[in-house]
């Protein structure tokens, strides 16, 4: 049991920070309103898709050092429960935008180069398909997802940075941390991130003893 607390803080902290995120006061900041709540569950989605993400390609550089299989099952499968939370992060995003911006897409270039970046991941997964081979996949699947993981980062923080956004913290716009994120949502905030990186990371470690034992009962 004393193997598995970081499980049980996980799913304490995601319940905590969904309660919490609900019924706690919040800053009444024009535009946002109520709606200023949705932070305590879009940006843990991008929190957790990017360690995810970083666990993936921690993994494809280490198939490549050692040819391990096993390696290579944790990084696909790392992958796939990163988009889920990409995913998650662009629905969400887009619903606060539906409230915000009057439009759920609105070509921002935030919100442009998000979708490039997740779609960059869906390549990974539609390459990894269409190759038989295992060991060919794995290898140039390793590769490719060693190039992606860079790329997401400059589409996500990077380039954004170079153009006008209507996104907090770009194109002059105030980060939150500049006059939104006061100690009443910090005490959400910081452990909803915290919460639901822990969750998307036992999600992972489950795929991958499911993919283990179906490899086994194979050979």
């Amino acid at each position: 049991m004393y193997k598995n607390w970081w499980k049980v803080l996980g799913a304490l902290l995601v319940t905590y920070s969904t309660i919490a995120g609900f019924l706690n006061s919040v800053p009444q900041k024009p535009i946002l309103y109520e709606s200023i709540r949705n932070l305590y569950f879009h940006v843990p989605m991008w929190f957790g898709m990017i360690v995810l993400f970083s666990v993936s390609v921690y993994h494809s550089i280490r198939f490549l050092g050692s040819n391990n299989p096993d390696h290579d099952i944790k990084a696909v499968e790392s992958v796939n429960v990163g988009v889920v939370y990409g995913i998650l992060g662009i629905v969400t995003g887009a619903i606060w935008a539906k409230f915000t911006w009057g439009q759920a897409w609105s070509f921002d270039v935030k919100q442009n180069f998000a979708a490039i970046a997740l779609l960059l991941y869906f390549a990974y997964l539609v390459l990894r398909n269409a190759i038989d081979e295992e060991q060919k996949r794995a290898k140039i699947a390793a590769i490719y997802n060693i190039f992606a993981f860079p790329m997401m980062v400059v589409l996500l923080f990077v380039l954004p940075r170079l153009a006008d956004s209507l996104h907090p913290g770009n194109g002059g716009n105030p980060g939150f941390n500049a006059y939104d994120l006061d100690s009443r949502m910090r005490a959400v905030f910081y452990p909803a991130c915290l919460g639901w990186i822990l969750i998307g990371y036992w999600i992972y470690t489950i795929l991958y003893r499911v993919r283990s034992l179906e490899k086994k009962n194979t050979l």
